[in-house]
Parts: C-alpha cells; structure tokens; sequence
C-alpha cells in the first residue's frame, strides 16, 4: 500500500519543530524539563524552599531548619488529534508543497490550542487587575505599567526575562510606547515578538482567555507556567472502506503555574 511509504519519525519531528514556531503564548514557558512527552505521563519540577535568615548573637543557633519540598507535578493531560485523508501518500510526498500544506494547517490548529490552554491558566495568576476600560494609549500603558511595578515588588528581578502579551486593540493603543525590533532580527520577528517595553519583551495573540468581558492579557516571567508536550504519535493508515490514505497525529501536553507571582494578569475590555 501507498502509506508503507510513509515515514513517521520525520514527520512527527516536523510537527513538533513546527508547532513550536507557531506557538506564541507557550514559547514564554518554562520547558527545560520536557522530555519526552506521552499521554499521561507526569513531570516531577524539583522545587527548593526558602531558608529562614535569623539574626545572629555569637550563641548557638540550634538545629538545622529542614526546609519544606516544594516540588509539583506538571500532568500532561491535554491530547488533541488530526485525523486527515488524501489520495495518495506516495503521490503527495512527490509533489513539492502538498504533504506541507497539509501539515502546516494541522500545525496551526495545533499550536492554537496549546496556546488556549496556557491562556486558560490565566485564571491562576498570583496577580490580577481589576475590570479595566482601555480606550487610549494613556490607559493601556497605565495598566501595563501597573502589571511590571507589582510584578518588581513580588522580588522579581529586573533582569528576569518578562513577557508581556497583549491583545490587538490594546497593542493598537500602546504600540507608540514599544521599542521596535532590528529589521535584521528575524529570529524574534518569527516568534511574534513585536517589540521591548521597559526592558520586556512583547507579543500580540488572539488567543487570550476571555471571560465573556475581559481578555487576560498576561505579564509574567519564564518561570511562571510549567509546559510540556509532543506529538506522541503520527500515523498513516488505509481506512477501510475508502480508496484512499488517511494520516492522523496525537498531540500531547500539559502546562501548569508554578510561580503565580510571577504572573500579573490585566483584565480589560473595550
């Protein structure tokens, strides 16, 4: 049969590397620890406690605190799948661009709802603003203004790599505020970042949580939400009753909030 043909490894790599790309709001995550992501699975992120700092009075300081574990599990509970068919597989990978339009639209489908997902956990942000009306420039840079102060006096560092993600009508209004991004600087113009804000970088996405009233537009460092994931499996398969091929992919991952105070939400509507 024609999908025999079909190499799964190379294709699940370019799912992946693609899904990747085209993810805006999971990029700003913390994925050192991913692995190798599969259905179920568990990610174990080591946590260490604060020591107590006491004042010392040339007595003895007595036994040694045992500092409390503040490890957490990061589930990768998520799975989405594509379930697509062609004509022929063979026919496909020989003509230049089939097989890849294909796939970019399951990838695009793919990283939106990896990037809905970790929108959703905005609900758990350690920060938050009250209801905001944002009308003018004056409004949205007061309110992102607002969300980098109460992030700096929760301790994190000015040098810690913050992003700042906003919706297009508050990035219409605050866009005269941005540093803009070197022509020559594909790499962050490729991964939608728009320009620096006070030493932040910042996005646009379409896919912020919602409310029903207020998009939750997320000001956060890297270590704020946890995320992993893969494509656990890419398949081509001869469906039964059709004359044709059929390709389908699973699509695994999970995210979490780990430091909610590193992550200051700005509820705001029009």
């Amino acid at each position: 049969m024609a999908y025999q043909n079909f190499k799964p490894t190379v294709w699940s790599k370019y799912i992946q590397l693609g899904t990747e790309k085209k993810c805006r709001l999971v990029d700003d995550c913390w994925k050192q620890f991913e692995g190798d992501a599969q259905a179920g699975a568990e990610v174990k992120i080591l946590g260490i406690g604060k020591p107590t700092i006491s004042d010392y009075y040339g007595t003895s300081i007595g036994d040694p605190e045992v500092v409390p574990d503040s490890s957490v599990y990061l589930k990768l509970d998520q799975a989405k799948y594509f379930n697509f068919m062609i004509d022929d597989i063979d026919r496909a990978q020989s003509v230049p661009g089939v097989m890849e339009a294909l796939l970019d639209e399951a990838i695009a489908l793919m990283a939106r709802e990896r990037d809905s997902y970790v929108a959703s956990l905005a609900e758990e942000a350690g920060l938050m603003s009250a209801s905001l009306q944002i009308d003018s420039p004056e409004d949205a840079k007061a309110a992102i203004d607002a969300a980098i102060l109460a992030l700096r006096e929760n301790d994190v560092d000015v040098d810690s790599e913050v992003s700042i993600t906003l919706s297009p009508f508050v990035y219409n209004l605050f866009r005269s505020s941005l540093i803009g991004l070197d022509t020559n600087n594909t790499d962050l113009i490729s991964r939608g970042i728009v320009g620096m804000y006070d030493n932040c970088i910042v996005r646009v996405s379409n896919n912020l949580y919602n409310d029903d009233t207020d998009d939750y537009m997320m000001v956060r460092t890297k270590r704020a939400i946890a995320f992993a994931g893969g494509i656990d499996k890419v398949e081509a398969y001869r469906p039964q009753d059709l004359f044709s091929d059929a390709m389908k992919g699973l699509n695994v991952f999970g995210a979490k909030v780990v430091r909610p105070n590193e992550l200051y939400v700005i509820k705001a509507h029009k």
